[in-house]
């Protein structure tokens, strides 16, 4: 029972977070531009983050740390393996007017050719907005950038002329950048991609796991059983039990169980340096908000008269300090999955970092190639730190899972406690 749970969390999960992927492209740019760094001006501004030789941070011969590290830590609509050699990604792109178009990323060319009207941009699809612009596969040049208003906007060039695009299309209004333009996108970018691979482990965990507990039954466990079955006690014992209570932690268990193991795959995932690893997943804003808000309304949705009592109108307090408590407790209510949103993100996203910078002390001290001896100090103080930080980011990435699930469990906890207090008081 608890195992169906489980499943069902799982692709509740999915649906919310699958149509945020393109967010996630969207603030390693906007961190370029405000860094001064745009690669576009290099000429090769359409491709998946940057060319072969600006993936590196290579710009007119030399290393740019911060570029490379924002490359790195984006997402994308292919895998990078190596110099050369890259892995596509599916591209669901849908126009009211003109429908579906759907190809794997190769199709763009790394930028240099456009589909149906759509471009990549940085990694992110954008689509001409002009409707002049021809269908079917044509030869683009460059992606330029421009001002306009104090907003950035993008033109792309086409047998001497340029055209404006559109935002990238995506779920959050503009919030996080791009917003509900003239295409819907649905690609399956390296963050979905990732996510989708967690959420399948997660099934495939989870069915042997209830298939070793019938099998088992009366017995000891054996097998993958035996090996989460500790994950699961401790997550009930210490986590569930104590922050929901005895009574009530059954209800919420799968939903505790389902988050904290997200978390944790995606983590790990991320932590591998090769396909299918690499994915930035919980280090993009987008996905942590999308988990943030799962909780949020779990907490909500479920909570008592008791928690909103407390909430909107305390009771036991004077009458003209009750609204000033109320805005401050309703104020709480968004801040809670707030910090969770940004503690997660901000966690991750600077463990990346440091160990990308890490290795870029390589080509730091190596002055480009032109330093041999140093490349060597490089390899071998940035290697061992990085093997150092590598142990850490797999200590938290245990426990930043660990935290989102114990404070969303503390969170629904507030909402279904009974007034023990009150009732005591009113005896």
């Amino acid at each position: 029972m608890i195992s169906k749970r489980i499943l069902i969390f799982v692709l509740a999960l999915m649906v919310g977070l699958a149509p945020q992927a393109v967010m996630a492209s969207d603030n390693p740019q906007e961190s370029q531009e405000q860094t001064g760094d745009h690669p576009e001006e290099d000429g090769h501004a359409g491709e998946v983050g940057h060319d072969d030789h600006n993936e590196h941070g290579e710009e007119d011969g030399g290393y740019d740390p911060v570029a490379t590290v924002m490359h790195h830590i984006a997402d994308a609509n292919e895998f990078h393996v190596w110099e050369g050699v890259h892995l596509p990604l599916p591209c669901i792109l849908y126009a009211p007017k003109d429908g579906w178009t759907v190809l794997m990323s190769s199709g763009f060319d790394h930028g240099h050719t456009a589909v149906d009207g759509y471009v990549l941009n940085h990694g992110r699809v954008n689509r001409v907005s002009d409707s002049s612009f021809p269908d079917g596969e044509v030869e683009v040049g460059h992606i330029n950038h421009q001002v306009e208003d104090g907003k950035d906007v993008y033109y792309v060039e086409y047998n001497g002329s340029e055209y404006k695009l559109d935002k990238p299309s995506t779920l959050d209004g503009g919030l996080l950048g791009g917003g509900i333009t003239s295409f819907y996108d649905f690609s399956i970018t390296k963050n979905v991609f990732t996510m989708l691979l967690a959420a399948i482990l997660l099934i495939f965990v989870w069915t042997a796991v209830a298939r070793g507990y019938k099998k088992n039954d009366g017995r000891a466990p054996s097998g993958i059983q035996s090996f989460f079955e500790p994950f699961f006690t401790f997550i009930r014992d210490e986590v569930t039990i104590p922050m929901i209570g005895e009574q009530k932690y059954e209800r919420f268990q799968p939903f505790i169980m389902t988050i904290f193991f997200f978390v944790l795959f995606c983590n790990l995932l991320g932590l591998i340096p090769i396909f299918p690893g690499s994915a930035n997943v919980t280090g993009n804003l987008a996905v942590t908000m999308t988990l943030a808000l799962f909780t949020f309304f779990i907490t909500n949705l479920n909570g008592n008269k008791h928690y909103w009592e407390h909430t909107l109108w305390m009771p036991g307090i004077p009458v003209w300090v009750k609204p000033v408590l109320s805005i401050v407790e309703v104020l709480g209510l968004f801040i809670k999955p707030f910090s969770l949103m940004i503690r997660l993100f901000a966690n991750i996203s600077a463990g990346h970092i440091i160990i990308l910078s890490l290795i870029g002390l390589i080509f730091l001290f190596g002055n480009n190639g032109q330093n041999i001896g140093g490349a060597a100090a490089g390899a071998v103080v940035g290697g061992l730190f990085t093997a150092f930080m590598n142990l850490i980011e797999l200590l938290v990435a245990f426990l930043q899972a660990f935290i989102f699930a114990i404070l969303s469990a503390s969170y629904i906890g507030a909402a279904v406690e009974d007034g023990h207090h009150e009732e005591a008081h009113a005896h």
